[in-house]
């Protein structure tokens, strides 16, 4: 009979997401989560202790002359499996990581425990996009793209407008179109590369270089601007050298203020789960409105088949076929008696 500690470990099998706050490394937020579940699995209520046969010596009253030593057999708890011997039911638990975010972003970081580690896998084997927000500022270069790196270069960019800089994410954005297709290695001119493009599963096979399938400007306020980024395969540091080169395109210069990832693949901010409820009985719930989402998709993605009423016009075309494949038959037999006499 498996203990409740077991049991609470089976409902914490699944993905979930939290939000990473910047300065915050990942592996600090996966040990935080790790420490966290320990402590609420090893805080369930533990099984009464089994029982085991002792012999006792029986108590002799000092008036009664001694006769020898009097054994009775009595049921005492065992000692030897209670928690202070034993330790903690467990002393640990994988927790795994989706796609990591550096030190200086924040966002959705999808995690997964237990069984979920290989559904965390078998997820990012698939063309799963995510979302960002990128925060910018034009008139500086630095060594590393980032507003806190080491002053590179200082310009202007009071001949920036709001449509120049869509112009120039037009064009990244198409640039970024030929290499998906170019990466998909499918037949751009075969059904196949239509039906998967209707269907959104147009992508690079396995890993590939990094792909912006959206870019846009969502505010623009000279020098500061923020850009929507919707890409694969991407890491930060390359996002941050787009917000430089867009700089350079627009001949100026800019770095990057913040990063923030707001969608990795089925997770949004909305599931994120803050660093106040990073606790068993919360992240248990997370997973539960997973698996509970995950079947409704699957509902939703197979929907039953209903029987296409049939129309007079259908009735007339069958009745048809099927007399012309009679008397198809019906030839054939008469050339083949011909044939044999």
């Amino acid at each position: 009979m498996a203990t409740p500690a077991v049991r609470m470990f089976r409902r914490l099998e699944g993905l979930f997401c939290v939000y990473k706050p910047s300065g915050v490394h990942w592996k600090l937020v996966r040990d935080s989560i790790e420490t966290n579940l320990l402590k609420g699995l090893n805080a369930t209520p533990s099984q009464p202790l089994p029982q085991e046969v002792r012999f006792l010596a029986q108590p002799s009253s000092e008036t009664e002359a001694p006769k020898g030593l009097t054994l009775s057999a009595t049921s005492v708890p065992a000692l030897s499996k209670h928690p202070l011997v034993t330790g903690p039911e467990f002393r640990n638990i994988r927790v795994g990581v989706g796609h990591r975010l550096d030190a200086f972003s924040s966002g959705v970081l999808v995690l997964g425990v237990g069984n979920g580690n290989k559904t965390l896998n078998d997820l990012y084997r698939t063309r799963v996009t995510r979302d960002y927000t990128l925060e910018g500022e034009f008139g500086t270069a630095t060594h590393d793209f980032t507003h806190s790196g080491g002053v590179m270069e200082r310009s202007t960019y009071d001949h920036i407008t709001q449509d120049k800089l869509e112009r120039v994410l037009a064009m990244l954005e198409g640039a970024n179109q030929k290499a998906l297709l170019m990466y998909s290695n499918v037949d751009m001119h075969s059904q196949e590369a239509y039906e998967m493009a209707v269907q959104g599963l147009l992508g690079p096979e396995g890993k590939s270089a990094p792909i912006l399938t959206g870019l846009r400007c969502i505010h623009f306020q000279p020098p500061n601007f923020i850009l929507e980024v919707q890409c694969l395969n991407e890491t930060q540091k390359y996002l941050r050298k787009l917000v430089h080169e867009i700089g350079l395109e627009l001949r100026s210069t800019a770095v990057c203020k913040g990063i923030r990832r707001t969608r990795d693949g089925l997770f949004t901010l909305q599931d994120a789960l803050t660093h106040h409820y990073w606790t068993a009985a919360d992240i248990t719930q997370a997973i539960r409105q997973y698996h509970s989402s995950k079947k409704h998709r699957k509902r939703s993605q197979s929907p039953a088949k209903k029987p296409a009423l049939k129309t007079s016009e259908d009735v007339t075309a069958a009745q048809q076929n099927k007399a012309n494949e009679e008397a198809a038959v019906g030839t054939i037999k008469k050339l083949v008696a011909e044939t044999s006499s």
